[in-house]
């Protein structure tokens, strides 16, 4: 049962990566960036494209568990921004034990193809992100649903719903994507993602 705080705690993550830089290396990885984003665009068509080469990629989050909000400008200038993805690492620990791992960055670049697919800005709301191995056999073992060796463990995967898209929309928009396995639990109003191979059930 989610607990939900009636204040919840604001984070906002600091867009500090890269300030000591000189301007020549900063043009460099800029230059970088932009052939990584053409390189994208050939390999993944036109959607992976748009995002490779966006100015900005910005996530925001709410874990319904804690309470906690982010907005994170995650990817910037043609590369990631770690002190931001550090933070989102945290606020999509496990929430149980207070374990904190380091969030496939793949996954976050689907969430934002994701939230461009269905053109619904706003905050996703979180039901589980990084579970602990710990976490999740305890889970299993009480039949809730989970399975062994779950993306989750490996911090691959998320379980999410985003107010103002409707759920099949949500799962529609994830299955075109095609960049993972996506799961559809609208009994309990969510959507899984994971960077695993393609599936769905």
């Amino acid at each position: 049962m989610p607990v939900y705080s009636p204040e919840p705690i604001q984070y906002k993550a600091r867009r500090d990566a890269g300030a000591s830089q000189s301007p020549e290396s900063m043009a460099r990885r800029r230059l970088l960036g932009a052939g990584a984003g053409l390189a994208a665009g050939v390999l993944l068509g036109p959607a992976w494209a748009a995002a490779a080469t966006a100015g900005e990629r910005r996530l925001k989050f709410l874990n319904l568990h804690t309470g906690e909000r982010l907005a994170a400008v995650y990817h910037a200038d043609g590369a990631r921004i770690e002190t931001e993805c550090r933070a989102i690492d945290r606020v999509l620990r496990d929430f149980r034990t207070g374990d904190v791992a380091r969030i496939d960055r793949d996954l976050l670049d689907v969430l934002y193809l994701l939230q461009q697919k269905v053109d619904t800005p706003g905050e996703f709301h979180v039901i589980s992100g990084y579970r602990s191995p710990k976490t999740n056999e305890k889970l299993r073992a009480a039949g809730r649903g989970v399975v062994k060796g779950s993306l989750h463990t490996q911090a691959r995967a998320i379980d999410i719903r985003l107010p103002g898209c409707a759920l099949t929309d949500l799962r529609k928009a994830a299955l075109a994507l095609e960049r993972g396995g996506v799961g559809y639990y609208p009994k309990s109003d969510f959507i899984h993602i994971d960077t695993g191979r393609v599936r769905y059930w």
